[in-house]
């Protein structure tokens, strides 16, 4: 196994050994999210030919520099790289250019994609993923914990190689190298308009006075849980939150009372509990949120039959298409358009139902050409 590079000294050699090495890069990434808030990377795993696989702690280190300048110009492989992306971008890490082993196996038409499964599949090896959910954030990190890091990227220049090969066979290097480029280019996700509706059991929960419970002791949990830099999970439940809600409590005994509130988390912090708890009693009935949430796009499909029967028809149709096509090509039809893409146009179509207004409209909403180009024909007749 390569030894674990936790100084500058350190990563300015491995950075030479990288920068003499040819061809792509195989790069990975460690991270601790059900550990901690952030998704920074712990550990950052690299293999090319002609340097070997290089382990490197980024967390003591204060200047990347060197690594950044090595990996500036050769392609990255990464097997779900919109995964690993956001935390090299934190560390001002970007690829020139890329290779998703994972989403070339998708396009591919494999049935399981998984690193492991498509590693074996292809190359006839079995990665264990023993480690895959570990507390990345801990040191110092076993040995063991490396070994298993320093495998997921032992094979996946050749894993590469075999995958460029299968997709030149099926007639889809252009389509892959346009979704690497996406995939490249897509920047961060948007922040979600009131996340506090994601918490578990919030079905549960009836009325706009009890939502603005939930709303607050998630906003004080969120706000504590950046603080310790602590998954939000690990600082208070999702369940304890929803009995609160429900319960109302409004003295220590009464928060104690919930289980949810026994934990270490729930009692250290309880005066925040119920100061969040207290200041949602206080907010007036124009502050309340909505017990529905906010409308960003259609409604879910299910209910187009009784809201809009006609819109219902078009995305039934609009989704055969879609299915036809995906199968001509073997394509997985969420790889051949986003659902969300298919959705929106069935729901509002262009004014005019032209295959040039249709193109225009799928490109508008983020589909590539070669997506268009196979489906413009057939969903601009399914609109009809």
């Amino acid at each position: 196994m390569p030894p674990l590079i936790q100084t500058s000294a350190g990563l300015a050699q491995a950075a030479e050994r990288l920068a003499s090495g040819s061809g792509p890069i195989a790069i990975d990434t460690e991270r601790a999210s059900g550990f901690r808030y952030s998704g920074r990377a712990y550990l950052i795993q690299l293999r090319r030919a002609g340097a070997g696989t290089l382990l490197v702690d980024p967390i003591p280190i204060d200047d990347l520099a060197p690594l950044r300048a090595a990996l500036t110009g050769p392609e990255w492989i990464l097997h779900a790289a919109s995964q690993d992306l956001p935390c090299l971008a934190e560390l001002e890490l970007h690829p020139a250019s890329l290779f998703d082993t994972e989403l070339a196996a998708r396009l591919c038409d494999f049935e399981k994609v998984g690193l492991a499964s498509i590693t074996e599949q292809l190359l006839g090896f079995r990665l264990e993923k023993q480690h895959s959910a570990a507390d990345w954030s801990s040191r110092p990190l076993p040995h063991d914990w490396l070994v298993y890091a320093a495998l997921d990227v032992e094979l996946l220049l050749e894993l590469r190689g075999k995958l460029a090969a299968e997709l030149a066979e099926q007639g889809k290097t252009a389509w892959a190298e346009a979704e690497f480029e996406h995939v490249r280019t897509a920047g961060p996700p948007k922040p979600r308009k009131e996340p506090w509706r994601r918490t578990s059991g919030i079905h549960k929960v009836r009325g706009a006075k009890a939502l603005s419970r939930v709303r607050a002791v998630w906003e004080a949990r969120d706000d504590l849980a950046r603080k310790l830099d602590r998954a939000p999970g690990k600082v208070l439940p999702d369940a304890a939150i929803v009995e609160a809600a429900v319960n109302d409590p409004t003295d220590f005994a009464e928060l104690m009372s919930l289980p949810g509130f026994r934990r270490r988390g729930g009692r250290t912090n309880a005066r925040l509990w119920l100061a969040a708890l207290a200041e949602a009693r206080k907010l007036p009935g124009e502050r309340l949120p909505a017990t529905t949430p906010p409308q960003d796009g259609p409604p879910a499909a299910h209910r187009w039959a009784d809201r809009d029967p006609d819109a219902a028809e078009r995305l039934a149709a609009a989704r055969e298409v879609v299915a036809d096509v995906a199968g001509a090509h073997r394509l997985p039809a969420e790889n051949l358009i986003t659902p969300a893409i298919v959705r929106a146009l069935a729901w509002e179509p262009p004014s005019r139902l032209s295959e040039e207004d249709v193109r225009e409209a799928l490109l508008e909403a983020g589909a590539r050409r070669w997506q268009v180009d196979l489906l413009a024909g057939g969903l601009t007749e399914a609109l009809g």
